[in-house]
């Protein structure tokens, strides 16, 4: 099986199928004088069996996950664009950052504790520097698949902003059903 990583490497081989035959077991036969035979009783015959060799590269693998992942998006109003990896929320590293929108009224006190309670289930991130829009950016390029932010409307009604690395789409989630809510996305 191959795959085009693209650029100076193009096509390689990430996993390699081999059928040997009965090669390998009869020059073993062969040269230790023991049988390496298979007795079929349904059909009363003896036969040596094929051996069928397969190889697969964690490296290449990965690469492939990560080559396939990578992506490039125009941003409408921005000359940089995104950079996104998009893992499959399943396998990405960290499932879920948290984000207090400003450093006052209690919300990196809330967002710490969203952190505390969704670190019992999932790999997650806290960032508070720099702005919003930058801390989405650094996520995105990390492959981390959901945003949780923690605004002045979450300390008054317990609800927070999931924001969807792949659509962007943004939901506006009880945090007391955060852990179920990131569950039911992580496996989908």
């Amino acid at each position: 099986m191959t795959f085009d990583f693209g650029g100076t490497l193009g096509y390689q081989e990430i996993e390699g199928v081999h059928n040997r035959s009965d090669f390998d077991l009869t020059q073993h036969q062969q040269y230790s004088s023991k049988k390496l035979e298979y007795f079929d009783q349904v059909n009363n015959k003896r036969y040596v069996p094929y051996v069928i060799e397969t190889s697969v590269g964690a490296d290449r693998v990965t690469l492939a996950a990560l080559v396939n992942a990578y992506r490039e998006e125009a941003v409408e109003g921005e000359a940089e664009g995104r950079v996104v990896l998009g893992l499959h929320p399943a396998i990405a590293p960290i499932k879920a950052a948290i984000f207090p929108l400003t450093k006052k009224d209690g919300q990196p006190e809330m967002a710490k504790q969203i952190l505390a309670d969704l670190r019992q289930a999932f790999p997650v991130d806290y960032d508070e520097t720099g702005s919003i829009g930058k801390r989405y950016r650094r996520q995105d390029e990390v492959g981390t698949p959901f945003c949780i932010t923690v605004d002045g409307q979450s300390t008054s009604d317990q609800t927070v902003t999931v924001r969807d690395r792949d659509s962007l789409a943004q939901d506006r989630v009880d945090a007391s059903q955060l852990t179920a809510y990131l569950a039911g996305k992580l496996v989908s």
